[in-house]
């Protein structure tokens, strides 16, 4: 099993159907729209415009677990990424990476060690997993690696090649 084979619905409703990613490279983060880290956006939205043309979809799974900062509806949340960020990389539904209700995708990843060597739970928002095209995790970046750093990029053109 691959993160291509988890069932996970859209933020507007529906299966996000990961399996239609296959082939490509994800980097799928969890986000929120109240969080010091929320700026990101505008860099995540910079790399999937950037490199989506060789395969790399980001994908934001939103996430109200760190200090309630991801507190909206669907609606609201989508609005927010849309207006104030020009988000238009898809989102899955609000999710818990943490946890008893961890939503299965991040039973996947949660086992990916970072740069520091540590694996485990989700720490914060923002943080940073991502898939190589076969489905396999590649790299793991913490909250406080911002998605346009080199060791970000660096790992993205590895996934890609």
């Amino acid at each position: 099993m691959t993160v291509f084979d988890v069932k996970i619905n859209s933020l507007t409703g529906g299966p996000a159907d990961l399996d239609q990613y296959r082939g490509n490279a994800l980097l799928i983060v969890n986000v929120a729209s109240k969080c010091g880290s929320t700026p990101q956006y505008t860099a995540l939205e910079n790399l999937a415009e950037e490199f989506a043309d060789r395969g790399l979809v980001v994908l934001g799974a939103p996430c109200n677990q760190f200090g309630g900062q991801e507190p909206g509806t669907a609606a609201e949340i989508a609005e927010f990424c849309a207006t104030t960020y020009g988000v238009t990389f898809p989102l899955t539904e609000k999710i818990d990476v943490n946890g008893p209700d961890r939503h299965p995708l991040f039973d996947e990843l949660v086992g990916t060690t970072d740069a520091d060597g540590e694996a485990g739970d989700v720490r914060w928002n923002f943080e940073k997993f991502l898939i190589n095209r076969d489905g396999t995790v590649a790299a793991r970046f913490r909250t406080p690696v911002k998605p346009d750093e080199p060791a970000v990029r660096d790992a993205i053109e590895k996934a890609l090649s």
